[in-house]
């Protein structure tokens, strides 16, 4: 199997990019990662890229340039997908136009209902029976791209903030790659 070149943006914990890390190792997960990009110099995901010897850049996305120099880095790494695993920043119009259909994103709530931030608050605050988290195609348009894959769980009484973090990460660790997979079976 020929693996593709797959880049990984983070901003946080990097529990979504260990996991690809882990998945990307078999021998039949279509991608292999590249590259680790970051907009925060302190993410703890930054450890992940370490431990396993994958090449990491830091953006400093206030500078005026910067979107023209990663898309050179991108493009001489031959990236073929862009995964956005609690990415903090909006992709632009002229990043999403260079690679159409080559960036995707994890999101933590059942897609199109509580798009951007707060998903577990307003899950909660919305009384919403089940929740879970989805896979998508990222646009224009936040968290509208065409859904891949979603996984969900029903909500229980005592359920708080935390508890649907955990169970919707579970949930995450398993549809993110599952999306990736599916993604180069249609292809």
């Amino acid at each position: 199997m020929v693996k593709k070149n797959a880049c990984v943006f983070i901003s946080g914990r990097g529990s979504n990019l260990k996991n690809l890390i882990m998945r990307s190792r078999e021998y039949n997960f279509p991608i292999n990662i590249k590259l680790i990009v970051t907009n925060n110099k302190n993410a703890k995901g930054i450890t992940y890229a370490k431990k396993n010897s994958i090449p990491y850049i830091i953006i400093n996305t206030k500078l005026r340039y910067y979107e023209h120099n990663l898309i050179q880095i991108l493009n001489k790494n031959k990236i073929s997908l862009i995964c956005l695993a609690g990415y903090m920043k909006i992709i632009s119009k002229n990043f999403l136009n260079i690679f159409r259909k080559r960036i995707i994103n994890i999101h933590p709530s059942l897609l199109p209902k509580l798009k951007g931030l707060n998903t577990f608050e307003r899950a909660l605050k919305n009384k919403e029976s089940k929740t879970g988290c989805t896979v998508h195609h990222v646009s224009e348009k936040l968290d509208s791209g065409r859904i891949i894959s979603q996984k969900s769980f029903y909500i229980n009484r005592d359920d708080n903030e935390k508890i649907l973090k955990e169970k919707t990460q579970i949930l995450e660790y398993r549809v993110f790659p599952e999306a990736i997979i599916k993604l180069f079976r249609n292809n």
